[in-house]
């Protein structure tokens, strides 16, 4: 017999797990899928940069204590170009608002263990997901489950497609019916994970002649830094060493700075896209997330979008179970796509001032600098890239 829920959610990354507990506070079932173990999502190490009103959500929520007490709370971060840094003070320019540092693993650690002490059904190892009938007002979901076995059924009213960019839903709308931009940037990350103490109190983004740089930190014992490579590059051929040179040349200021090293025990290199599909939904199906939308790192954006997306979802399907009004779930792609459009110029924006073109002239390299002497000098143009930082208002376009 096939399993019955109110909505079924494909994927326990951020947005799937926020999703089904929003819906959880206001009386609505759900049913999560994921196809990996519970220990490899909460241990994948991912960068964690989290607007002030992901916080807000989280906190309102119950799911924000461990943040709140082991997260790092910035009032500002640093752009640092011709050797010299230059301060962006958030906290001042927005208002009192604040950048909080806390790994996307620690929030899926959190979220996890909120849905499971509330009794939530998640479904790890799953296999062969597929979604049917989505268009009707009874879709489901087949899967197998532990990967083996016989197919199940879930029949739901409604689909959360939180599956990531390779997953199964998105395809579920008709090419024909959705239009998907994209932009593949010729730049990548070269990520590392350092034991070492923190060199900086505050995130740092780096524009140098040698390509772009990222301090950042995970805790008190650990940091996380970024330096810009091909995208085509063999992780092998960047040793310890290399990376070390690179990161010091990179930083170096005029008055010293000091980069404290010590044993990298994670390194990997990852491309850079921005992605957006138009619509999000179809029939009964929404998407969410990295599923919907991708933008390049350097806006530190993705999670953040991801819990836009369904605090929107989590509101309309709320207004349709209490009122049977689906007003707000019809709108939900003009409502998220106004946001997410305007945090991936953020991003792009972000992205082309930091990063090292090679196929940029010396001229636009200078259209760079000046671009980052502006807002590092005008006061209106720090306020806009610091009300962009901490993130428009969720639900910003309803």
């Amino acid at each position: 017999m096939p399993v019955k829920t109110q909505v079924g959610i494909i994927g326990a990354g951020p947005a799937g797990l926020m999703l089904s507990h929003l819906l959880y506070l206001q009386g609505i079932e759900s049913v999560i899928l994921e196809s990996r173990s519970r220990e490899e999502i909460e241990g994948t190490i991912r960068a964690g940069v989290l607007e002030q009103g992901t916080v807000d959500l989280l906190n309102e929520m119950g799911v924000g204590e461990r943040m709140m007490r082991e997260g790092h709370f910035h009032k500002g971060f640093e752009f640092r170009f011709n050797r010299q840094g230059h301060r962006i003070d958030v906290h001042e320019l927005t208002g009192g608002k604040y950048i909080t540092v806390y790994a996307q693993h620690e929030v899926i650690k959190d979220l996890v263990a909120a849905r499971l002490q509330a009794g939530g059904t998640i479904l790890f190892n799953v296999g062969d997901v597929s979604l049917h009938d989505v268009d009707t007002s009874t879709p489901k979901i087949r899967y197998r489950p532990d990967k083996d076995g016989e197919l199940q059924e879930i029949v739901c009213d409604y689909i959360g497609g939180c599956d990531g960019f390779h997953g199964p839903s998105r395809p579920m709308i008709p090419q024909a019916n959705r239009t998907e931009y994209q932009k593949v940037y010729p730049h990548g990350w070269l990520g590392i994970l350092v034991k070492a103490p923190s060199s900086v109190s505050e995130l740092v983004y780096a524009n140098h002649e040698r390509g772009f740089a990222l301090l950042s930190t995970r805790s008190p014992e650990v940091q996380r830094f970024y330096l810009q490579v091909n995208p085509k590059d063999d992780i092998k051929e960047w040793s310890d060493d290399r990376i070390w040179s690179e990161l010091h040349a990179r930083l170096e200021t005029r008055d010293g700075f000091q980069l404290l090293e010590g044993p990298i025990f994670q390194k990997s290199i990852v491309s850079m896209r921005s992605f957006v599909c138009d619509p999000m939904q179809y029939g009964r199906l929404f998407l969410a997330g990295d599923s919907a939308h991708i933008v390049p790192p350097t806006g530190a954006k993705g999670l953040n979008l991801a819990a836009a997306d369904v605090k929107v979802l989590a509101e309309g399907l709320k207004s349709f179970y209490a009122t049977g009004d689906s007003e707000m779930l019809n709108r939900y792609t003009e409502i998220c796509l106004r946001r997410v459009w305007l945090a991936e110029r953020f991003s792009y924006r972000m992205t082309n001032m930091l990063h090292r073109n090679p196929e940029h002239t010396p001229f636009e390299h200078q259209i760079q600098l000046a671009e980052l002497d502006y807002i590092t000098s005008s006061r209106a143009a720090s306020m806009s890239i610091a009300e962009n930082y901490v993130g428009l208002p969720m639900g910003f376009g309803s």
